[in-house]
């Protein structure tokens, strides 16, 4: 009889907290916007725009200082959708002593600006689709990204591969990071315009 009435109250109170989800759930959709999608945890919205995603990840730092600092955080906070092959910390750290701090003042802003848009698509490129079109298109695919120039895309031992227009090489490190405006692949280093 104890077992029996254990079990009824285990049952309601499964009941009640599987209500209490369906009602936040409801609640959560209901307060979407348009443009962005958003979470609501207690009463706090959060964005999960590019940059909120990257803002919230330690290994992006530096894009996020870079990215403020060329005047782009508007931009990558549109409705997009965007594809962002972003470079890690530890890719902006294998340039040259120097380098990045000055990229980041702001006479530098045009060259900086045309650096990190062409880390940028239009368009939305999930990891699956990036290896499909290499793989429809004889093992290359060139995009064209946001500042104008080309990227070629392949597959080397299994890891996707970037060349920019000079020659770099980089590797996809982290794929399919979602943004409520679009998607972020991590690389291991910075890809260069001509």
């Amino acid at each position: 009889m104890k077992m029996i009435k254990t079990l009824t109250v285990l049952a309601i109170a499964g009941i009640m907290s599987s209500s209490y989800a369906q009602n936040e759930i409801a609640m959560n959709n209901s307060e979407k916007s348009d443009k962005t999608l958003s979470i609501v945890t207690k009463g706090i919205v959060v964005s999960n725009t590019i940059v909120d995603v990257a803002a919230g990840n330690d290994n992006f730092s530096t894009l996020v200082a870079a990215v403020k600092a060329a005047d782009l955080v508007s931009t990558l906070q549109s409705e997009g959708p965007f594809t962002v092959f972003a470079p890690t910390n530890d890719a902006f750290a294998k340039l040259p002593d120097g380098t990045v701090a000055g990229l980041l003042k702001p006479e530098s802003k045009s060259v900086l600006t045309s650096i990190l848009t062409y880390h940028v698509v239009s368009g939305k490129f999930e990891a699956a689709a990036v290896i499909d079109a290499v793989t429809k298109n004889g093992g290359k695919f060139m995009v064209e990204t946001v500042q104008g120039g080309t990227i070629s895309i392949s597959i080397n031992d299994g890891k996707v591969m970037l060349t920019d227009e000079k020659g770099n090489m980089s590797t996809v490190v982290m794929a399919d990071v979602g943004a409520s405006n679009g998607v972020i692949h991590a690389i291991d280093a910075v890809v260069m315009p001509k």
